[in-house]
Formats: C-alpha cells, structure tokens, sequence
C-alpha cells in the first residue's frame, strides 16, 4: 500500500498535475479533496471530465465516474457485492477505493487517452428496435455505422503512417543535403551577381526583369481567372441552353395541345400514377418485406449441412404431392357454379397481368424517353461546343429544308456563272500568254534593229528615264505633302504654346509673388536663426560657467561634510575617553574594595603581584 501510494504522489507531483504533495499531506486529504484529485486525473484523460465537483450533486459525480471508468474499462477487485461497495466508495472519496484507481489511471495514462478519444466516436448509440421500422432513421442509423467504419479504417491507417515514419537519421541526410543544395545556390547567385555587376545599367535590368517576372505571375493569375470565367460563362451558357428548350418544348406543347387534350393527357397520367401508387407499388413493397423477412429468418438461423438440406427437400416433396392430391380432388368435384367463377377469375387475372404488363411497359417506356431526352441535350451541348447548330424539330425542319432548297437552286446557278467565268478566264490567260510571246519577240527585233542603226539600248533607257521620272514626281508629291504636314504641325504647335502661355500667365503671376514672399521669408528666418545662434551661445557659456561653479561648490561642500564627520567622531571618541576617566576616578576613589578592584589601576598592580 505504502508503495502504491508513493506512485501515486510521484506521479501526481510530475507534469501535467504539479500538484506538490508528499506522503504525509496526500494522506491526509480530505474525501472531497481525493474525489478532487481524481477529477483532476480523469479530466487529464478525458477534457470533458473538467468539473468543479463542490458544484455537483454526488450522485452526479459518482454516475460521470463510473461511466467513464466503464469506458475505459476499469475492473473493480472483487466480485457483484463488492462492486456496490465500490460505487459506495466513490459517492463518499473511500481511500481503500480511490487508492487503486488513481494507480491504474495513472500507470497506463497514454493509453487511457487514445481509449477515451476513440470511445467518443466507436460506441454505437442504442437505438430500439420500434423505431428502426422508420425508413429515414434506418437509413440514418446504418449511415452512422457506416461512419464508425470509416473511422476505424482511417484511425488505422493514421497509427500505421505513424509508426511507418522516417528514421531520424534519414531526416538528418535530408536536411543535409537540401543545406549543401541551398549552399550551391547561394554560390550560383553570387557568381551569378558578380557576373551581373560588370554589365552597364545592371541595376535598372535588375529592376525590369524583376518587374518582367511580377508580371508574368500576374499574367498567369489573369490566365487563370480567365479560364474560371470562361468555365463559369460555359456552364452558364449551357444552363440557359437548358432553360431555352424546355421553353421552347412547353411552348410548343402549350401551341400544338387543345383544352380537351390536355385534359385528357391528365386524366390518364393520373389514372397511371393512381394504379402505380394504390395497386402496382404496395404489392412490390409487399413482396420485398416478405422477401425481406424471409431473408432475415435465413439469416438468423443457424448455418444448414448437407443433412439438413435433404431434410426440407423431402418436406418440400411432400407439401407437393399433398398440393397434387388436393388440385385432383378439386377437380373430380367439377361444380359449375365454381366452374363459372373459375372462369371470371382467371380472366380477372389474365387482366390485372396484362394490366401490370402495360404498366411496366409503360414507366419503361417513360425511362426510356426520360433517357432519350438527356442523350439529346448531351448532343445538342456537343453540337454547341463544336460549333453547330441546334437540331430542328417540326416545322422548323420543314421551313429549313424549303431554305435549303432555294438555296440549292441559288447555288447550281452560281456555279454555273463560276463555270462560265472560269472558262472565260481560261481564253483571257491563253491571250494573254500570246500577247507576251508576240511583245518578246517584237523586243527583240528592237533590239536588233538598235544594234543595227548603233544605238543598242535606248528603248532600255527610255522606259527607265520614264519610270525615274514618274518616281520622281511621286516623291515631289510626298514632298510637298510631308511639307504641309508639318507646316500644319507648326501651326497646331504655336497655337498650342500660345494656348498654354495664356493659361499660365495668371499661375506665373502668383509664382512671382509668392517667390518674392519667399525671399522676404528666408531673410527673415536666416535673421531670426543668427539670433537664435548667438543667444544659444551666450546660454551655453553661461551655462558652462555655472555648471563649473556648481562643481567647485559640491566639491567644497563634501570636503567640509567630511571634515565635519570627522571632528564629530573626534569628539565621540573624547566623550568616551572622558567618561572612562570619570568612571575610573570614581572606582579608585570609592571606600569599597570591590569598587577599587574594577578599576584599571588596581587591576595592573593586582597582576604584579600574582
């Protein structure tokens, strides 16, 4: 016992507790104060358990302990009857019982924490069966169980990545080397810098390229939002495309569809939905809960051998031939009245089957359109995305198809004035080509004719004078023009600076004025300043002066104090001497033998004698 509770104040004195007791003061605590100190405990376990137990009724207290010990498992010593008195122990702070729950929290506390944290998440409420018979808290429930599967699933893979770390010593290298790589890049950019430093201007391209790189990023950021709001624009323009046909579906029903249709389209979808919600949908719930049940009953049977097996088949073949033998008798009674309604029913039956048939075929059917009608829009969404048109439906179709026919006809009848242009552009290039043979050969026999008479290349230089000539008027033309131009310039130019030199006039006016106030106001402050200059000399060196004075009298002042200490023990000193002669007159003087002998004479010529 002396050893457990000497663990326990060790503990209790360490971190997080700090509570600073030792052997004689834990003993002696108070009940409350125990049931304090274990509060504190199970609070340092669990954070909820953080209470002030004087503010709870003990019945409380005794009721959140004991839970939470059964959460953590705690197992009393002893058997039924001692664990009433255990719950006894707890309500009133027993030491023989809080003694050993304080060692148990307090040798396993780490582990006791991960119980309690995972405890708030794996116990499963207890839900009665009553109300799992409701769909939605069923579905709730198993989404709860389902839930706590997860957690299972990723606390494990928490605690596996935890215990699968890496070594401290691989960390290490890492570090490491991202240092030596860090190192590297330092080296590059210094080089780098240096480098950089010989080349002119370095400080401004610096500055560019710095200003180039903020906005490249602020680039890609635009680029970026760019795509969001071109996604955004896209789905929006889908929506609205969405919107549009079911619009334009509705209104065209709405045209096409007369009172009397409409009505009529109504009363037969509410028969419809009145057979699917009263007749067809109760018998197929009926069927899964029978189904259902039967499952469960499965389910909950012990697991069946082979012999088992062989057991319900022979039943089953039994329940058969019984059903055969009670089909015959039926049969060997041959009523008419029965014969009649055997008739009716059978035909009801062939109905209500083919009824449910009908009915199938029908929501299949709907399915079926339902999945159609979004293959479409899918299409159709396609078909915008790569840049085609909607698909046309009805009318619509029709008129486009009479377009598309005039405009076939339009087309033959351009193509037949291409074709005719194209075989009239096919004599012009022929004349076109003889000309430019019939112009060669006429060249040369110029030529020859030039060479003849003595004068090779004048038509040459006939063509190149009359092409000098036409450029040269063309750039006297672009002269004269470039010259206006800017004469007009010029004047824009004056009209402008005279513009500008009548709005500033006013402006230079007030500048002058305001210069000369300037120039006043300088003088004036440089004046004021020498005075301020001269008069702060002159209180600096009187300041100076006193401050010398000042000096010279506090070293005066301590001089004389300390001559006055001085000659005050002095004169203590004498006081004391004097009163020690007095003293000393009066023992030797004094008739008392005893009075003689405290004197200081008397005492010296004692010891001359001894």
């Amino acid at each position: 016992m002396s050893d457990q509770i000497k663990f326990i104040v060790d503990n209790l004195n360490k971190e997080p507790f700090r509570k600073n007791y030792n052997l004689i003061t834990f003993d002696s605590l108070e009940p409350m104060q125990l049931l304090q100190v274990l509060n504190d405990v199970l609070s340092e376990i669990d954070p909820k358990q953080v209470v002030d137990i004087r503010e709870e009724m003990p019945e409380q207290t005794a009721k959140r302990m004991l839970s939470l010990l059964g959460i953590l498992k705690y197992k009393p010593p002893g058997n039924a009857t001692d664990m009433s008195i255990f719950r006894q122990g707890l309500v009133i702070g027993s030491k023989p019982v809080i003694y050993p729950v304080l060692h148990w929290l307090l040798q396993r506390t780490n582990e006791l924490k991960k119980r309690a944290y995972l405890a708030r998440f794996l116990i499963k409420l207890d839900v009665p069966s009553e109300f799992l018979q409701d769909e939605t808290v069923a579905d709730t429930n198993k989404q709860y169980e389902e839930l706590i599967e997860a957690f299972k699933t990723l606390h494990k893979e928490c605690e596996q990545l935890k215990t699968s770390g890496f070594s401290a010593a691989e960390i290490r290298r890492d570090i490491s080397a991202m240092e030596e790589e860090k190192d590297q890049l330092i080296k590059r950019v210094e080089r780098l810098k240096k480098r950089v430093e010989t080349v002119q201007n370095h400080q401004r391209m610096l500055k560019i390229a710095r200003q180039l790189r903020v906005e490249k990023e602020r680039e890609e950021f635009l680029a970026q939002q760019k795509q969001e709001q071109k996604n955004q624009l896209f789905h929006a323009v889908q929506r609205l495309q969405r919107v549009q046909n079911q619009l334009k579906s509705m209104r065209h029903a709405a045209a096409d569809a007369k009172p009397e249709s409409l009505m009529k389209r109504l009363e037969e979808e509410i028969k419809f939905n009145s057979y699917m919600v009263t007749e067809k949908f109760p018998k197929e719930l009926e069927s899964k809960k029978k189904e259902l049940h039967f499952l469960q009953k499965v389910v909950s049977e012990p697991a069946m051998g082979h012999s088992d097996l062989l057991e319900l088949e022979s039943k089953i073949n039994e329940m058969n031939t019984q059903i055969n033998q009670l089909i015959e008798k039926k049969m060997m009674r041959n009523e008419p009245i029965e014969g009649k309604l055997s008739l009716y029913r059978q035909q009801a039956s062939i109905i209500s089957r083919k009824k449910e048939a009908k009915a199938e075929e029908l929501q299949e059917a709907k399915e079926k359109s339902a999945s159609l009608e979004r293959e479409v829009s899918v299409k159709t969404n396609q078909t915008r995305e790569f840049g085609g048109a909607e698909v046309l439906k009805g009318d619509e179709f029709k008129r486009y198809v009479s377009k598309l026919r005039s405009k076939s006809t339009v087309f033959k009848k351009k193509h037949q004035i291409i074709a005719e242009f194209k075989a009239e552009f096919g004599l012009l290039q022929r004349t076109e080509e003889l000309l430019k043979q019939r112009h060669e050969n006429i060249q040369h026999q110029l030529q020859a004719i030039e060479e003849k008479k003595g004068i090779s290349g004048y038509s040459y230089t006939q063509e190149e004078l009359e092409r000098v000539s036409a450029l040269k008027s063309e750039i006297d033309e672009m002269k004269g023009q470039t010259l206006d131009d800017m004469s007009e310039m010029v004047k824009k130019l004056n009209s402008l600076v005279s513009e500008k030199k009548s709005a500033l006039a006013p402006v230079i006016k007030e500048l002058r004025q305001l210069r000369q106030k300037c120039q006043e106001l300088t003088q004036e402050c440089d004046e004021k300043k020498s005075q301020y200059d001269s008069c702060a000399a002159g209180l600096e060196s009187n300041r100076s002066k006193l401050e010398q004075e000042v000096r010279g009298l506090r070293e005066e002042c301590l001089q004389e104090e300390s001559r006055y200490h001085y000659t005050n023990c002095m004169i203590k000193n004498l006081e004391v001497q004097l009163r020690r002669a007095t003293d000393e007159m009066k023992a030797y003087v004094s008739s008392d033998q005893q009075e003689k002998r405290k004197a200081i004479r008397q005492g010296t010529v004692y010891q001359k004698y001894c």
